[in-house]
């Protein structure tokens, strides 16, 4: 008997499962949010998914303000004591917006299954 293993559905799911679990702590969590948008990108392309760029825009997003995060993070972090005024945040910005860019072509992706 031969076990059929269908990869793009795993990786469907642990990118699920990492996006939602990374947001428990963002700072963390921020590698698995990265990895899980990375999977998600993958299952869709290779899922011929027609929003596969859009999965493609929100990992970038999410690699760009994660990169930014953790380079500003070893500079000692914004404000306060640090040498790097608040504004520097906005660097920040594109991890959030691409977490939310994510999560909303999921629940889109959910409901156009549903109705069809």
């Amino acid at each position: 008997m031969k076990i059929s293993f269908n990869w793009i559905r795993v990786s469907h799911i642990f990118g699920v499962v990492a996006l939602i679990l990374g947001i428990i702590d963002p700072l963390e969590g921020s590698v698995l949010i990265a990895l899980g948008s990375i999977l998600l990108v993958f299952s869709s392309y290779l899922g011929n998914d027609p929003r596969w760029k859009i999965f493609i825009l929100a990992s970038a997003l999410i690699l760009t303000g994660v990169s930014f995060l953790f380079y500003l993070s070893s500079r000692g972090g914004i404000g306060g004591n640090s040498e790097l005024s608040w504004w520097y945040g906005i660097l920040i910005l594109p991890y959030p917006l691409g977490w939310l860019l994510a999560i909303t072509m999921l629940i889109i992706r959910t409901f156009k299954k549903k109705s069809s």
